[in-house]
C-alpha cells in the first residue's frame, strides 16, 4: 500500500473525530490520529469477527440441506446463500488481513506527516472547501451527505485547490475512499461531485454562466 493512501484513509478517520465547529488550532491532531489507529485496530477485530460469524451461518445452511431440502431448487437456494456468506467473509478477512501492514505504516513519519497537513488543511480552509464543493452540488446540499462521504469530497478538493495533487489522481483515490467506507450510490455521488468540480475548476466562467443561469 501506498503512504498517502494510508495517510488519506488517517486524514478521513480523524476528521471523523472533530466536532462540527471544531477548529485545526483547538483540536489536538496528534491525538485524533491516534484515535484513528484506534479505530483501524478495532475495524480488524470486528471484519473477523463477522467473517467468523458468517462462515458459521454458512455450515449452518450446508446442513440444513441434507436436512430441509426436499427440491432442487430450494437445495440450488441454500447452496447460494452459503456461497455468498462465504464470499463476504473471505472478502472480510482480506481485508483484515490488510490492516496490519497499515497500522505498520501509520508509524512512518511521512504518513503521519500528510495525514497531518491534510487534516490541518481541510480544518483551515473548510468553508472555501465547503463552497466549491456546494457550487458543484446538483440540486442537493453537502450537509445532506453522510458525514463520511462530506469529509472524503473534502479531502479531494483540498489536495486538488492546496496540494496541487492531479485531478484524476484525487478522484480516483477518491474514489477507492469511498469503497472503503461509502457504499455504492456514495461512490458514484462522489465521483459525480468531483468530476463537475474539476471542469468547474478548468472552466470557471462556464460554471458561473452556468449558476447565474440557473
Amino acid at each position: 500500500m501506498q503512504a498517502r493512501q494510508i495517510a488519506r484513509e488517517l486524514a478521513l478517520l480523524s476528521l471523523s473525530q472533530f466536532s462540527k465547529n471544531a477548529t485545526a488550532k483547538d483540536t489536538p491532531l496528534q491525538e485524533m490520529l491516534l484515535a484513528a489507529v484506534r479505530v483501524l485496530v478495532g475495524e480488524a477485530q470486528d471484519l473477523l469477527s463477522t467473517a467468523s460469524g458468517e462462515l458459521s451461518q454458512s455450515g449452518d445452511r450446508l446442513f440444513s440441506l441434507e436436512v430441509d431440502a426436499v427440491t432442487l431448487e430450494s437445495s440450488k437456494t441454500i447452496v447460494q446463500e452459503a456461497s455468498e456468506l462465504t464470499r463476504k467473509a473471505i472478502n472480510r478477512t482480506a481485508r483484515a488481513l490488510e490492516l496490519p501492514e497499515m497500522l505498520q505504516m501509520t508509524n512512518q513519519p511521512e504518513v503521519q506527516a500528510y495525514a497531518l497537513q491534510i487534516s490541518r488543511c481541510v480544518k483551515t480552509n473548510r468553508d472555501a472547501i465547503d463552497e466549491t464543493l456546494e457550487s458543484a452540488m446538483v440540486n442537493w446540499r453537502l450537509g445532506r451527505l453522510p458525514r463520511v462521504d462530506q469529509d472524503i469530497l473534502r479531502i479531494a478538493v483540498a489536495e486538488i485547490q492546496f496540494f496541487g495533487l492531479p485531478h484524476k489522481v484525487a478522484i480516483d483515490e477518491a474514489v477507492e475512499l469511498a469503497k472503503r467506507y461509502s457504499d455504492d450510490e456514495g461512490k458514484r455521488f462522489i465521483n459525480g461531485v468531483l468530476r463537475r468540480v474539476v471542469d468547474a475548476l478548468r472552466n470557471p466562467q462556464a460554471s458561473e454562466t452556468s449558476a447565474s443561469s440557473s
